[in-house]
């Protein structure tokens, strides 16, 4: 459509792409992006069936865009590239081909990614889950002390960063003397693979992160195997009911999914739902009103303001959508955040409702490729907002501008500063 630019990679819609995902729904619901080289999705509808249907759209984009920068196999073979790896390698013991050979959750399909889903649902299980809800609320409680007490406050900061990297440290049996070290890792994998970092991807940041990284989950999946106890470590490297086992490289990459789904994703949640709650004084009155409403609140957050707003498929075969053809190997784009506005699935899309009937919402994807984590990032987004939900009827935003994550995969504010209501 002549006009209309759109790159999902692009910095230029991050503070509101919700106008432009509406422009792409109305002219081109399959659209072209030059600068990208693929093809965006914004319906709900065809969202959906790309999701749904992984024969024809492979999830191993999402390890060539995002961890490769577009290179299938190795990248080119330059100076920095190859320091990186000699460094990589010697912290994993393992060879980059190790790391390309792997099974990746979010980037496998078919019968690989089933037996690798097989085993890591094995931490994620709704007794597992459950359980962790005590815990949940003690953290929470900790967190709240200090805007209880009348000090400042970010949201961000002091409680939707520290209760999943806590609760995901403790998961994986993690010292905790290592958390502030998640976080520090988590951030720095989000910038240099969907920020402004991207254009530098042998940066000594990144590297020294994955180094650090690499050498704390080798260490702990090496005294897991030794000695098992009850931690998410010791159950991807055991085996169950004849199924093998997770390989520590394997592991690595799913402890680096964990800290960007599971942690940016759980961040994300709760500081969008904070926003909107503080754009929205009546949602926000009705839902401190009612602690009932919180588990709606998070599913009507998920859907307005997702915490991933894109993720990446390959077409394995030409195909068409919406009468536009899409030849084998081209990346596509399904837009969650678009989707997720769209009023052909949702009426008055752009309007904050904790009443509203969500069914449907795309806020953890959809079919094979559904969250895994899902389940624990609810209960920690309800267990928080359950708590925050009644303090922030005396708060107010200190900044006009909620400044945004540096990232195009993920959406959420960087902080949300609270002082005390005038």
């Amino acid at each position: 459509m002549t006009g209309l630019v759109y790159d999902p990679t692009s910095p230029r819609w991050r503070d509101d792409p919700y106008p432009v995902y509406r422009r792409l729904r109305d002219e081109a619901p399959v659209h072209w992006s030059d600068t990208a080289r693929m093809f965006c999705v914004s319906r709900h509808e065809d969202v959906q069936r790309v999701l749904n249907d992984p024969d024809t759209f492979s999830s191993r984009a999402m390890f060539t865009i995002i961890m490769n920068r577009g290179e299938e196999g190795m990248p080119p073979l330059r100076w920095d590239a190859l320091r990186a790896m000699a460094r990589i390698t010697w912290a994993s013991r393992a060879t980059p081909f190790a790391f390309l050979r792997g099974r990746q959750l979010i980037a496998s399909d078919g019968a690989v990614h089933t037996g690798m889903r097989n085993v890591v649902n094995r931490g994620f299980t709704p007794r597992r889950v459950q359980a962790w809800a005590p815990r949940v609320r003690q953290i929470v409680h900790e967190c709240l002390a200090r805007l209880r007490g009348g000090g400042d406050f970010d949201v961000v900061r002091d409680l939707a960063v520290p209760l999943p990297v806590t609760v995901i440290a403790e998961m994986l049996g993690i010292e905790s003397q290592r958390r502030g070290d998640f976080k520090r890792w988590s951030d720095t994998i989000i910038h240099y693979t969907t920020g402004s970092g991207r254009a530098d991807p042998f940066a000594r940041p990144l590297i020294d992160a994955t180094v650090e990284f690499t050498r704390c989950l080798r260490t702990t999946a090496r005294a897991r195997r030794e000695a098992p106890t009850d931690d998410l470590v010791s159950v991807l490297v055991g085996t169950q009911d004849g199924e093998q086992g997770v390989s520590d490289c394997e592991i690595l990459m799913f402890v680096n999914l964990l800290l960007v789904a599971g942690n940016e994703t759980t961040t994300n949640l709760i500081g969008n739902a904070t926003n909107a709650l503080l754009d929205h004084p009546s949602e926000l009155a009705r839902v401190a009103a009612d602690a009932s409403r919180v588990p709606a609140l998070v599913e009507e957050a998920l859907r307005w303001d997702a915490p991933v707003q894109v993720v990446f498929r390959t077409a394995t075969r030409d195909t068409e959508l919406r009468g536009v053809r899409i030849p084998a190997g081209a990346w596509v784009a399904p837009l969650i955040g678009s989707a997720n506005r769209d009023e052909r699935r949702f009426p008055d899309p752009d309007r904050f409702d904790v009443s509203r009937d969500v069914q449907g919402h795309l806020g953890f994807g959809f079919g094979k490729h559904f969250c895994l984590g899902a389940s624990l990032a609810r209960l920690e987004a309800t267990v928080a907002l359950e708590a925050l939900a009644p303090e922030l009827l005396r708060r107010r935003r200190s900044e006009a501008r909620v400044e945004r994550v540096d990232s195009f995969l993920v959406r959420g504010p960087r902080r949300l500063l609270l002082a005390p209501a005038a």
